[in-house]
């Protein structure tokens, strides 16, 4: 009997020792030695990849935003800021309590199928919107020139980039809703658009928030 308390006794106090041990190195040492290394080598991607402007934060470059106008009385959705470049459509998971538009709790796909009535209605009418919007006076989008990522949600429903082309369709219309010259949009555009990574891994894109924030300051300066 003494025995068997002294032997269950030790592998208690064996299995504390190692609990101790490796809630100290899992739990303490090693967090800290990959959030040094992290903040030694990594410090913008490591605090969130943010973006300022004016010495405040105004987001991150991993996350999508919304340039929308103030909702007016008995609207649902709002409407787009059509002086600002616009991003992906934000569906993601659809919109409940806890995700509107880039408000996002939760991320993912509307992981509706390629013939699901409601999905094909989604992408005609903002197909249909973004000709609209885009066009201009002397410049007119057809149905053929919108891309894919205009009209669809990311997987993730929070992508940050467009690609080079969708962000040209909208020059038009962003040099017209802030009266600047198209050729000076196009130059933005430009020197704001990422090739692929690494040379061969990607596509080319362009991020709309960091776009949009060397519009604001193209403006203040003109």
């Amino acid at each position: 009997m003494n025995n068997s308390v002294t032997n269950t006794a030790r592998l208690l106090g064996a299995g504390l020792r190692a609990l101790l041990v490796l809630t100290v190195v899992t739990g303490v040492i090693y967090p800290l030695a990959v959030t040094g290394v992290a903040q030694g080598l990594f410090p913008g991607r490591a605090n969130g990849s943010e973006i300022t402007a004016n010495g405040k934060v105004v987001g991150s470059s991993l996350i999508g935003q919304a340039y929308n106008l103030p909702l007016k009385k008995g609207q649902e959705t709002p409407e787009p800021d059509l002086k600002w470049f616009q991003g992906r459509p934000q569906n993601g998971l659809g919109t409940n309590s806890v995700n509107t538009r880039y408000k996002l709790i939760l991320s993912g796909a509307t992981n509706r199928s390629g013939d699901n009535a409601d999905l094909i209605k989604w992408v005609k009418d903002a197909k249909a919107a973004v000709v609209k919007d885009n066009s201009t006076a002397d410049y007119k989008v057809k149905p053929s020139d919108v891309p894919a990522e205009a009209v669809t949600s990311s997987g993730s429903g929070l992508d940050p980039d467009i690609s080079p082309d969708y962000a040209d369709l909208q020059v038009h219309r962003v040099a017209e809703k802030n009266g600047l010259p198209v050729a000076q949009v196009e130059k933005l555009v430009g020197e704001h658009t990422d090739g692929r990574t690494f040379g061969f891994v990607g596509e080319p894109r362009v991020n709309v928030l960091e776009l949009n924030i060397a519009l604001k300051d193209l403006m203040a300066k003109g």
